[in-house]
């Protein structure tokens, strides 16, 4: 009973039994939801989500957040498109596509963690400032005609799964062993749980917060080059919004806000739960202006319901553990009172 206690309170555990059953529910009303063309579509439409929400947790691991990775999509995904269809080669046109990520990413780090700017404030900033470098870049207009084999990239497969969500499980993989494994990684949860003790062991608190909104950035260029391979073209507003999407499928799959807790496994699962949020609503024939209301209503209620259940898990956890030495301490403190009064 204690292992399974144990088992239903691991953040990534729970949330897939939390998709188990959000798909048994739905599936009882309408049972083409949970066709395997269904869920695999599901899955390719959550990449994009997925690897912003990686990166987003690497800045909620040190108690920061990066509102500007929406922007930096829709930048990188503007100036892919207007690479390739220049006639630039692809290799050279991703490699650019990553350093605007890298660099827009590169000034956020710079002015949270050198000037001391809030990171809300800071990125806030960056969001207008890179939104309207990208409608300058593109005079407005959306960016079509892209090359059929870059859109190709998307329908490609092996072992039945698409090149984007191989490419994204790789890089999941990488960030999990990174943070789990290697002692730097290890520095993000330990600068986001305590700053200032961080800095009194001589951790590189600097260089740690710093990393943190460059991978930010990072993923929000990739998501980009996913899009344009995806979609085909570059909508004027590609990008506007999805921040709020990403930070809350992040916190779905138990990355705290407060920094120093969760994992990128975690935040994966939470952006692939919050598609099929979005996407189920389709199957059960709501109306398309309902979407976000909705969404948002079961986003609070799977969250709060999940952390109530986890909360009740640890207070039995706890009583059983506990309860009978606190019990007996007391039996044990009441008869040295007796004995004082005697």
């Amino acid at each position: 009973m204690a292992f399974l206690t144990r088992l239903l309170k691991t953040r990534e555990l729970s949330i897939v039994l939390l998709m188990v059953l959000f798909f048994i529910v739905i599936g009882s009303i309408n049972s083409n939801f949970v066709s395997g063309d269904t869920i695999s579509l599901m899955v390719k439409a959550s990449t994009i989500l997925l690897i912003m929400a990686v990166g987003q947790s690497f800045v909620l691991f040190t108690s920061n957040i990066d509102v500007s990775v929406g922007s930096i999509m829709g930048l990188s995904a503007a100036v892919c498109g207007v690479l390739l269809t220049s006639g630039m080669n692809v290799v050279l046109t991703v490699f650019i596509v990553l350093f605007v990520g890298i660099a827009t990413g590169f000034v956020n780090g710079i002015g949270v963690s050198l000037f001391r700017v809030p990171s809300i404030i800071m990125t806030l900033g960056t969001l207008g400032i890179i939104r309207g470098i990208m409608l300058i870049y593109t005079e407005g207009m959306w960016i079509e005609d892209i090359p059929n084999f870059y859109k190709k990239y998307s329908s490609m497969e092996f072992l039945g799964v698409t090149f984007p969500v191989w490419m994204v499980i790789g890089l999941v993989i990488i960030a999990h062993v990174f943070l789990s494994r290697m002692k730097f990684g290890r520095y993000f949860f330990a600068v986001g749980d305590n700053e200032d003790g961080a800095k009194s062991v001589g951790l590189p608190v600097f260089q740690v917060k710093l990393l943190a909104f460059i991978f930010s950035g990072l993923s929000a260029s990739i998501a980009g080059l996913i899009f344009v391979m995806n979609i085909g073209f570059v909508p004027n507003q590609t990008g506007s919004g999805i921040e709020l999407q990403v930070i809350a499928a992040a916190v779905l799959g138990g990355v705290s806000l407060t920094g120093g807790l969760g994992s990128v496994v975690g935040a994966s699962l939470g952006a692939i739960f919050f598609t099929i949020i979005s996407n189920s609503l389709i199957y059960l024939k709501i109306p398309a202006y309902w979407n976000d209301a909705i969404s948002g209503f079961l986003l609070l209620l799977i969250v709060v319901g999940d952390s109530k259940f986890k909360s009740y898990l640890f207070s039995k956890s706890f009583k059983r553990t506990y309860g009978k030495s606190v019990l007996k301490k007391g039996e044990n403190d009441h008869d040295k009172e007796d004995q004082v009064v005697r």
